[in-house]
């Protein structure tokens, strides 16, 4: 028999942070949106809820906790609002995680109490200008010049990067070529503030506008030999193993957002009349609103499935990709929807759903697009690559 129900551990969690994002959250957000302002206040709060340090060993000032613990975070803070979600996803699955799972003790120390604490950021620099998809493409260079590395080249679209609070970034670097010549890829971690590390002003967005987006340029830039993160040349295969994480994440938050859109539309369905009843009592409405449930419940058993074979220590790949893949359309689909059932209130900023819209999109391309998990899901099944 399977059963999805929770803990009592992770329900009382997923209680606790869904009151947060009614009662906190959900009344301000929206001019920060509006403003394209970094909600410092509300991610403080986060940080002392200890949502940051969620799945880190209390040993480094976490809480001990699992990664499904996180995802049901997201899910939750998602229904309110992704840009605060994301900044969580972000800070954890790509800011935290690189450095507890490959850091050295001395790192691990050294940055991540401050992180769990959610009093520092740190964010993760892999994607390019040029790059997108294909992050085996990677400019970035990274040489060895006596005790230091000297790091030349440019990110793009980097989440947590240029807030007060962000504290460094792990980008990937070309650090030499390998024997078949390929490129040998490692993780180095830079402090913000090194000289010649250069963060550009926020992007002008479609959505998310209330989390921190950033162009980063590299020239010249010189770190200790210490700070690089696993080991040599295995940059990217560490990488890959975090992106796994992090798209069993991001497919929870991609549900958060889903029934954010049920939960919107049942209320408005309910309130709004038209030829002299409540739209609610209308097929057309009650089908569109019941697909949507049935999307936003069948991701998140796609998700609970993967983190399940995960917390499990097996092998995840194809489920992650299928969490993401299947949670992501949903969330889109939902999106559109709820704007079809609020009508022209759907296309004003100041209802939810007109920042589910904005934001939905992203969810298809952010951490792997949905193009990418398809060739996953397709290898993981022994198709050729």
């Amino acid at each position: 028999m399977i059963d999805t129900r929770l803990s009592e551990e992770h329900e009382a969690l997923r209680k606790t942070v869904q009151e947060f994002a009614r009662d906190e959250v959900a009344p301000v957000i929206g001019d920060f949106y509006e403003r394209g302002e970094f909600p410092y206040g509300i991610v403080a709060k986060m940080g002392a809820m200890g949502l940051f340090g969620l799945p880190i060993s209390e040993e480094y000032g976490g809480m001990g906790g699992d990664y499904f613990a996180l995802c049901l975070a997201l899910e939750e803070l998602a229904r309110v609002d992704s840009s605060v979600a994301i900044t969580l996803e972000a800070g954890v699955s790509l800011g935290a995680m690189p450095l507890y799972r490959f850091g050295t003790e001395e790192q691990k120390r050294r940055w991540l109490p401050a992180v769990a604490a959610g009093e520092k950021l740190a964010a993760f620099g892999l994607t390019e200008p040029g790059g997108g998809s294909d992050a085996g493409a990677t400019r970035t260079t990274a040489r060895r010049d006596g005790d230091e590395w000297v790091i030349n080249g440019t990110k793009a679209f980097i989440t947590n990067s240029g807030t007060d609070i962000t504290s460094h970034v792990v980008v990937t670097a070309v650090t030499g070529t390998r024997e078949d010549g390929r490129k040998e890829i490692s993780a180095i971690l830079v402090p913000s503030g090194t000289p010649g590390f250069t963060v550009s002003k926020k992007y002008s967005k479609v959505g998310w506008n209330a989390s921190d987006t950033r162009e980063l340029s590299f020239a010249d830039v010189r770190v200790p030999v210490e700070n690089l993160v696993g080991e040599l040349g295995r940059g990217y295969a560490q990488f890959l193993s975090t992106l796994d994480e992090g798209r069993v994440a991001i497919a929870a938050l991609s549900v958060g957002l889903a029934q954010g859109c049920v939960d919107e539309s049942v209320r408005y369905a309910g309130e709004r009349e038209a030829f002299g009843r409540h739209i609610g009592s209308y097929q057309a409405i009650q089908f569109k609103i019941a697909e949507m449930e049935a999307r936003a419940h069948t991701a998140r058993l796609a998700y609970y499935a993967a983190a399940a074979k995960m917390l499990r220590g097996e092998r995840f790949k194809k489920e992650a990709a299928i969490a993401k893949l299947v949670a992501s359309n949903a969330a889109m689909d939902n999106a559109r929807d709820a704007t079809q059932v609020f009508g022209g209130y759907g296309f004003m900023n100041e209802f939810p759903v007109g920042r589910f819209y904005r934001d939905a999109k992203i969810l298809e391309i952010g951490e792997g697009t949905s193009e990418v998990q398809k060739m996953l899901i397709a290898r993981e099944l022994g198709l050729p690559a």
